[in-house]
């Protein structure tokens, strides 16, 4: 039994789908006019961990998750940059999967696009028109958000506390503060599409309320995304998504917490705004999403080079164990099987699961994971042979990392060209008796999270 802990109830609930043996799921996905940043990566790995656990319990799961490829920012980006919006867009969906993919995110079934879903936006916000929640006014439409009764469930906020914060904006010409927009009339030099209102483009929550009914119908089971989205993005989503179809538009919502940088909300005015393509320059993908996975997601997480080395040598640590029994297994001879060893990894497999099972606390997972790599080290300590025994344990490694989504089969470090450089020139040094250099080699590299040891078989590397 799979519990969820739903953000509109405020509860963990046990996990029902519409239609047995099937999930319907969205995520919210990128505005695409920068590289995603790592705030952005956690969303990404945290619900894709979600899908691949739901898909190893037998679920048949149709996973959807969003590109806004139509925003404030991507025109900003292009009167910047002179490339149109629909370019921009390109360039950063490609950058998106080659970054996600790095990370071992599995593409989504579908990756809908707004630019893709206009005609779609215009009938439902016509629909909501032609039942009294919405109203055009100077080529703007907005939505009636006091013609939603449980408008605030989600975020646990009343519509009259609500409105002590609101404000009209210049330029805005809506009946009440609390209304938000569903069309916005054309501006000049911005990307437009006609519309019974007139030329303009759509709101941002509009958007994905369209995308995700359009995909997945009026009720899906799970809707997804990151803390920050809870209002007023997915707060609008329900209010606008439910009086158009007058069915339930979720029946489980899912927030992963939020990302810090030292202890420092990120942000690009603090100088700690940190893109996922620039980490993987310098960082294994594998210890990214590991560490990622360290922590409950819905807890926050503090990103800082000391928390990332030490999930590095913490995911070592249990690598090493599976290759070294990849090595031994082949050598391994069948003889009767180790019933201890067999009990002992059929009830870590139960720990393993029964943590996924508690609202996917993958931070309980990895601790049966390392409680695994610790056994399987202390009994091929003690020169086993039994090719059954250590075949259990590389089974349960392989559905363990199928789940967290590790790759198990890669170099034991993948470094940049930059580093294997700082090896290949220490090497040089030591042979020409340079030690001071190759000392202030070693140090650098150390300073990166490489630890070096120099053995009889040359030099052999590990994140420390």
């Amino acid at each position: 039994m799979v519990l969820i802990y739903n953000t509109l109830t405020r509860k963990k609930e046990k996990f029902v789908p519409l239609e047995e043996g099937k999930v319907k799921m969205y995520v919210c996905g990128p505005t695409v006019y920068n590289y995603i940043h790592i705030g952005n990566a956690r969303p990404a790995i945290v619900f894709d961990t979600v899908r691949r656990y739901l898909q190893y319990k037998g679920y048949d799961v149709t996973y959807v998750s969003n590109f806004t490829d139509v925003d404030d920012k991507l025109i900003n980006a292009s009167k910047e940059t002179g490339e149109t919006v629909p370019e921009i867009a390109d360039k950063f969906i490609n950058a998106y999967f080659e970054d996600t993919g790095a990370l071992n995110v599995k593409q989504a079934d579908i990756h809908p696009r707004v630019m893709d879903h206009m005609d779609d936006i215009i009938e439902f916000i016509q629909t909501l028109i032609d039942k009294g929640h919405a109203y055009e006014k100077d080529g703007d439409v907005y939505f009636k958000t006091r013609s939603y009764k449980g408008y605030g469930q989600l975020s646990k906020q009343s519509i009259d506390d609500l409105k002590v914060g609101a404000r009209i904006q210049q330029g805005e010409s809506k009946e009440d503060p609390l209304d938000f927009t569903l069309w916005k009339h054309e501006k000049e030099d911005e990307i437009s599409w006609d519309s019974p209102w007139g030329k303009g483009r759509p709101g941002w929550h509009i958007e994905c309320s369209v995308m995700a009914t359009k995909h997945l119908g009026a009720t899906m089971d799970i809707h997804a995304g990151g803390q920050d989205l809870t209002f007023p993005h997915h707060e609008n989503e329900i209010a606008q998504s439910e009086c158009s179809t007058d069915e339930t538009f979720a029946n489980y919502w899912m927030h992963n917490g939020y990302i810090n940088i030292d202890n420092e909300k990120m942000s690009k005015s603090l100088g700690n705004f940190i893109t996922v393509h620039d980490i993987l320059k310098e960082l294994d993908p594998n210890v990214l999403r590991f560490f990622m996975l360290s922590v409950h997601y819905r807890g926050p997480i503090n990103f800082n080079r000391e928390l990332v080395n030490a999930a590095a040598t913490s995911l070592d640590r249990i690598l090493n164990a599976y290759n070294e029994a990849l090595e031994r297994v082949d050598k391994a001879i069948s003889t009767d099987k180790d019933n201890s060893e067999i009990e002992f990894v059929q009830d870590n497999l139960k720990a393993f699961e029964a943590a996924m099972d508690d609202d996917f606390n993958t931070a309980n997972a990895i601790t049966a994971w390392h409680e695994l790599a610790t056994r399987l080290n202390k009994y091929m300590r003690r020169d086993a042979t039994n090719k059954d025994t250590l075949n259990a344990y590389i089974d349960a490694y392989k559905s363990y990392s199928e789940v967290i989504g590790i790759t198990l089969e890669q170099d034991e470090l993948l470094l940049d060209e930059e580093i294997e450089a700082l090896i290949e020139e220490r090497e040089a040094a030591r042979k020409e008796k340079n030690f001071e250099r190759a000392d202030e080699i070693r140090d650098e590299l150390h300073e990166k999270g490489i630890i070096l040891e120099d053995t009889k078989d040359g030099v052999k590397f590990r994140r420390g």
